[in-house]
């Protein structure tokens, strides 16, 4: 189903963390409920105002019957410097949802690891909401450089919870795959920095697990039409926005 763009009243902005906010607006249902890993792109300033694009950001809570939704972004540039400064009654462009998610149809068995680096926790909340519905123990894993931010928010969903810290202020001392056994797991699905999420997936590969990782990139369309976002795979070039931007571990990565 297409992209809808429509203007959402936000309800409320605040800091999550250290430059990372959480934006909650009011989500229009005269448009497509989306799916968890998918996207949208934000814009709270005019189309002739700099920056020149909008922003892509995951969904990282959803309530239908409430109609919010919500999202974690960490402040980088301009860009989300304007998004950090709405103010709940503003207004902020949507555009979305858009993208394939995480498989969330019953096939990915009955324990399943959530690896998360830092910003990349975000999506994984929605996720984790959604297995825990569904009857799946699901086991959150989440590194961070120093100070976590929203774990807590995980606990409802998740069977356990497991930290690590680069400077070792909070849980474990050293990344978060330290602590991952992904033979514990039917599968595991995982979204942060690429040099972790290309260690997940080579983990999960080596132990025969199935593993679903969700790919950052810069995006100018978010529609799979400037092809500005493609990345490498096994079978040739895919776009982040139309074909991620979860994709199966195996087509992006293979073993040494």
């Amino acid at each position: 189903m297409p992209a809808a763009n429509y203007n959402a009243t936000v309800l409320a902005n605040g800091a999550a963390g250290e430059n990372v906010m959480l934006l909650t607006a009011r989500w229009d249902e005269t448009t497509p409920a989306p799916a968890c890993g998918q996207f949208y792109m934000l814009r709270a300033w005019k189309a002739e105002e700099a920056p020149l694009l909008s922003r892509p950001i995951s969904v990282h809570r959803f309530d239908r019957e409430k109609k919010e939704i919500s999202f974690l972004y960490e402040v980088r540039g301009t860009g989300t410097q304007k998004l950090a400064a709405l103010r709940p009654g503003d207004t902020v462009a949507l555009t979305g949802p858009s993208g394939r998610g995480f498989p969330v149809d019953g096939t990915l068995g009955g324990a399943v690891a959530l690896v998360g680096g830092g910003i990349g926790t975000a999506p994984l909340l929605q996720l984790a909401a959604e297995l825990a519905a569904q009857g799946v123990d699901v086991d959150l894993y989440a590194g961070f450089r120093d100070e976590p931010y929203r774990v807590d928010a995980f606990s409802a969903a998740c069977r356990s919870v497991h930290i690590a810290t680069d400077s070792g202020r909070h849980g474990h001392h050293g990344f978060v795959t330290d602590l991952l056994d992904p033979a514990k797991y039917t599968a595991v699905c995982t979204c942060g920095p690429e040099i972790m999420m290309e260690k997940v997936a080579k983990m999960c590969l080596r132990a025969g697990v199935r593993v679903y990782v969700s790919r950052e990139a810069k995006m100018a369309c978010g529609v799979g039409a400037c092809l500005g976002c493609t990345c490498k795979s096994k079978n040739g070039g895919v776009s982040v926005c139309k074909d991620g931007p979860v994709f199966e571990g195996s087509v992006l990565y293979e073993l040494d």
